[in-house]
């Protein structure tokens, strides 16, 4: 699969990733519509989009700024095959 490279395409897949997020905290809070609820909604989502920051932008600036990745399974397989600080590559 290719990269996505139109400008207008990046805005549409930002627009419709904040529909499905709407929408469906929308049906959560219709189906149980309670404050702890809403509240522990707005914390997930607060939670994941630092946990997303730090992923992408934390780590390739400051942690390891050699490495880039396309995406959270690059970011897995990276950290996954990453040895440990202090150890160096045998030749």
């Amino acid at each position: 699969m290719r990269d996505l490279s139109s400008h207008r395409l990046m805005w549409v897949k930002a627009v419709l990733f904040l529909v499905i997020g709407t929408v469906s905290a929308a049906l959560i809070l219709i189906e149980i519509p309670e404050w702890r609820i809403l509240l522990l909604l707005c914390l997930a989502i607060w939670s994941f989009c630092r946990a997303y920051y730090f992923a992408f932008y934390v780590i390739e600036r400051y942690v390891d700024p050699s490495v880039r990745y396309a995406g959270l399974f690059s970011l897995i397989r990276y950290l996954w095959t990453k040895k440990p600080s202090g150890q160096k590559k045998a030749n």
